[in-house]
């Protein structure tokens, strides 16, 4: 079983650019996916196959290709994740999901099928970049907040 947990937007983007190197069919074809046109990972405006790019981010994460049998059971865990990662995710207007009062989630009821007023878009906090840490110069070890290494002073 996959833990998707461990993947950073690092490990997303160096699949993105793997997928973005070979092109669609190849990426496919290479890591054993299938194309999934029901979930897209969204990234500056391109889409590409959730499942494969996952699944070989998983791979830079843990040396381990996440298979597509692992996400039958945790796909709103891995859209959380994405989301989280500062990715854009479209998914099918089935499996949107609203949470509820209880903490649980339910699929929205189609009420105004025929409206054309367009939906609120929510406001979402900004991602922060992942910043490596200072390293000292002398010795190569992280440097504590101070900016002082603790052992070379």
């Amino acid at each position: 079983m996959a833990t998707f947990s461990s993947l950073t937007q690092n490990h997303l983007l160096q699949a993105v650019a793997e997928y973005d190197a070979r092109g669609e069919e190849e990426f496919l074809a290479v890591h054993g996916f299938e194309p999934l046109p029901a979930y897209a990972l969204v990234h500056q405006g391109q889409s590409y196959d959730l499942r494969a790019v996952v699944g070989v981010a998983h791979r830079f994460a843990t040396g381990r290709l996440a298979t597509a049998e692992e996400f039958a059971s945790s796909m709103d865990v891995v859209v959380t994740i994405l989301r989280r990662r500062g990715f854009g995710v479209t998914e099918p207007a089935a499996a949107v999901r609203t949470p509820t009062r209880s903490g649980t989630s339910r699929t929205p009821a189609r009420s105004n099928a025929g409206s054309t007023r367009p939906r609120p878009t929510a406001t979402r906090a900004r991602t922060r970049e992942e910043v490596p840490p200072a390293i000292c110069p002398t010795c190569s070890m992280a440097l504590p907040a101070t900016g002082r290494c603790d052992d070379c002073g």
